[in-house]
């Protein structure tokens, strides 16, 4: 398939609408660039949004001297249509360096390119250090990388200077790009021969959507090489000393999703068979549903004194966390203004952690009372 065809297809297969052309006096990305990363609303990586717009600014070329022209209030669908309206035309242009280059380094055999190298990488929790080896070496070889909004900067810093980022990250409300876009960008850029990185917070292939992106590409005929991160459960819970597992305290680890596939509030159809004493639970995501969570799963049967811990933006500096037993963890969590992403970690083993607020006489006490 024509490379520039197939961003050609990306574009038609949206409403026209999200690809017109920007108004030239009153651009509504660069409006975008007042918002304050500790905003909840805020659709960008924890930076402010002009370094982020500095980060990838090939696809935005001319826009940061405008930056502060506008006072307009945000609108996330006006935003979200003007980035593509202004990145599309950079993109085109990359696909078709990216096919030259290939051509002119021999990478093709009988006239014919084959395609690039698609990887998808954790970058874990948001410690750069907790990047395995094989990630970094991914990194500093791309040609372009997508990445999420929980992708730490610290994390991006380290992406070879030739490299291209492109932002496809979401948060509530606001969907730089949609998952069928993401998934055409991918494609497009592998057909093009190039070295395709997409990083996501965490691990890949939990809560990261992963599975769909790598089962969208292996049915073009795209190979995927999946490089593990360290999920958020397992490098928070070391952060704060916690055991997700502990003999005689917790048989069992459960990682649920506070969200459901359709955007609803109370997708934990899971909680009857979730509330094990001797099981930890670890909830992505779930913010928004904890106090529906917390109230099914002490109505079927897990205690309400069941140590419990939200940790906001864990193990990177921005670290914030919040102990509490069950009962009281969403009024805890409400006090503190945590703000996504939170992880939140309920069962006995919580106690063991160093940073639990009860005595070790009081903790020794409470798991042998639960």
């Amino acid at each position: 398939m024509a490379l520039v065809c197939k961003l050609q297809s990306l574009s038609s297969s949206l409403s026209s609408t999200h690809f017109r052309k920007p108004n030239s006096i009153n651009p509504q990305p660069i409006c975008s660039l007042h918002f304050n990363s500790s905003s909840n609303s805020s659709p960008f990586t924890e930076k402010t949004s002009i370094e982020r717009y500095q980060r990838d600014q090939w696809l935005y070329k001319n826009q940061l001297d405008q930056a502060t022209l506008c006072s307009v209030p945000p609108d996330f669908d006006s935003i979200r249509q003007n980035d593509i309206a202004l990145q599309l035309p950079e993109l085109r242009k990359l696909l078709q360096v990216l096919r030259e280059k290939r051509e002119s380094e021999g990478g093709c055999g009988s006239g014919k390119c084959g395609p690039g190298n698609v990887f998808l990488v954790g970058t874990g929790p948001g410690d750069p250090e907790l990047l395995t080896l094989k990630a970094y070496r991914v990194i500093q070889n791309a040609d372009l990388l997508l990445y999420d909004r929980l992708v730490s900067n610290d994390v991006l810093e380290l992406v070879g200077t030739g490299a291209r980022l492109l932002y496809v990250g979401k948060t509530a409300g606001y969907h730089s790009r949609t998952q069928e876009e993401i998934h055409e960008l991918l494609l497009s850029f592998a057909e093009a021969g190039a070295n395709v990185v997409r990083l996501k917070g965490g691990d890949p292939l939990v809560f990261g959507r992963g599975g769909e992106e790598m089962d969208f590409l292996r049915q073009q005929g795209i190979e995927v090489n999946v490089i593990p991160g360290i999920t958020a459960a397992s490098g928070i819970a070391a952060k704060l000393g916690i055991p997700l597992t502990h003999r005689g305290v917790a048989n069992s680890v459960r990682f649920l999703t506070g969200h459901s596939r359709k955007g609803g509030t109370d997708p934990l159809f899971v909680v009857e068979n979730a509330a094990d004493p001797d099981s930890t639970l670890v909830v992505y995501m779930g913010l928004s549903t904890l106090p529906s969570l917390a109230q099914k799963l002490v109505h079927h049967g897990l205690p309400p004194n069941t140590p419990a811990v939200a940790v906001e933006r864990g193990t990177t500096p921005q670290q914030r966390t919040v102990f509490a037993e069950l009962k009281d963890l969403a009024d805890e969590i409400i006090s503190a203004e945590l703000v996504s992403p939170t992880l939140i970690i309920i069962g006995k083993v919580v106690a063991l952690s160093p940073s639990w607020p009860y005595s070790s006489k009081e903790v020794s006490c409470l798991v042998e009372a639960i």
